[in-house]
């Protein structure tokens, strides 16, 4: 995995596009997932919020790994 990336002159961390990416990913699954009234089944809404993003991040971070 590169340490960084140049965009237009100024280094970013590698992660800080991933993280942006993950979280497009996160906001499409979340709105998806309200929609249809699922978060009524589970017992802490924002916990597993949480983790349903940290889960996509650690995913997209190994995958880019790889």
């Amino acid at each position: 995995m590169p340490r960084e990336i140049a965009f237009y002159g100024v280094l970013l961390p590698t992660l800080l596009p991933l993280l942006i990416g993950v979280a497009a990913v996160y906001w499409l699954l979340d709105t998806a997932l309200g929609r249809y009234g699922f978060y009524h089944q589970v017992w802490h809404p924002p916990l597993f919020r949480l983790s349903l993003f940290v889960c996509l991040f650690v995913i997209a971070a190994w995958a880019l790994r790889q």
